[in-house]
């Protein structure tokens, strides 16, 4: 390799590193965080009130048995050992057993980390195309009755916390009213959710109803926002018809800036669903966390909620990356006539 060469790619290595050096930040203080949040984790779970091993023998077992289980189980050792010893089988893929049923955590996971991201997936896949289409029409009738209408009911859904969303639906399509679907979502265990679709559309709907209405608000602006800039007035001077100038130009440039908020929604759905699952009785990460929680299962409880602030953590860098990415969108495309 030549000198010049050499010299040539220097900048291009050096320019890689700093688009790079944000990420690896971020990676590392996500990282030191979910440390962090593994000790609270730990922490919180055994200073919930009871015994555990008296929880598991019942009132009748003596001293003796109570001693000899809090062995068996760790619970007579140093804290920091107990919490060295928990992160250290994650580590290597052991999550441990269930106190409640013998069951390996893991396989109680599994199942419900599966049902969970087969709601959310089903929520977002309907959440994101819903939110473009109504945050456009909200844009093309500006100031109108059903834009002003609209936003009225956007504010409205989105100061209502998900809980009494969830009640409202059941009691409109659940009970007396219309009666047309199950107020609990029930799935057979080990039962696909998709092979019961009815199960997912109310828990889906609570989900979906304030996000939507909050992405359709944000893509609203966008699209209010790119139809003023000069290349689209440019564009209508040049006689472009409006279909072609809304799908092709504006919205584009409109949706760009709204990725990384589709994001975030994603990520406060993963942190919602523990509501809606228990609201509904959906056998997902929400309804184990909260039967762990009854049981005083401190294995279960900590693997449920180190998944959702994983996948909380994860959804969150996504947005981060992508509004570093998409912090400037293009809006100096060339237009063809």
């Amino acid at each position: 390799m030549t000198a010049d060469s050499q010299n040539h790619n220097d900048p291009m290595v050096f320019g890689w590193l700093s688009r790079l050096q944000p990420l690896f930040a971020m990676l590392l203080q996500g990282i030191l965080t979910l440390l962090a949040v593994s000790l609270l984790i730990f922490l919180a779970a055994r200073a919930l009130p009871g015994d555990v091993a008296n929880m598991i023998l019942g009132q009748s077992a003596t001293p003796e048995q109570l001693v000899s289980l809090r062995s068996d189980l760790g619970l007579d050792q140093p804290l920091w050992w107990q919490y060295l010893s928990w992160l250290g089988g994650i580590l290597r893929g052991d999550w441990g057993v269930s106190l409640a049923n013998g069951q390996p955590v893991a396989d109680i996971l599994a199942l419900a980390v599966r049902n969970s991201a087969a709601l959310s997936g089903v929520a977002l896949a309907v959440m994101l195309p819903l939110s473009v289409l109504l945050g456009v029409l909200a844009a093309q009738f500006r100031d109108g009755f059903m834009d002003k209408l609209f936003l009225g009911m956007s504010m409205i859904a989105n100061a209502v916390p998900d809980f009494v969303t969830g009640t409202v639906l059941v009691a409109l399509f659940a009970t007396t009213v219309l009666h047309v679907l199950p107020a609990v979502s029930f799935i057979p265990p080990g039962g696909s959710p998709f092979s019961y679709p009815i199960a997912l559309v109310l828990p889906a709907s609570t989900v979906i109803i304030p996000g939507v209405m909050y992405l359709s608000r944000l893509v609203r602006v966008a699209v209010i926002d790119v139809m003023a800039t000069e290349y689209i007035q440019t564009a209508i001077l040049k006689g472009l018809s409006p279909s072609r100038i809304l799908f092709r130009h504006a919205l584009p440039n409109a949706v760009a800036p709204i990725i990384p908020a589709a994001s975030m929604v994603a990520a406060f759905t993963v942190g919602g669903v523990v509501v809606v699952e228990y609201l509904f009785a959906y056998p997902g990460v929400g309804s184990a966390l909260v039967d762990a929680v009854t049981n005083r299962d401190l294995p279960v409880i900590q693997a449920n909620v180190l998944v959702i602030a994983s996948a909380y953590f994860i959804l969150n860098l996504v947005a981060d990356a992508l509004a570093r990415r998409n912090g400037a969108p293009d809006r100096q495309r060339r237009l063809s006539a």
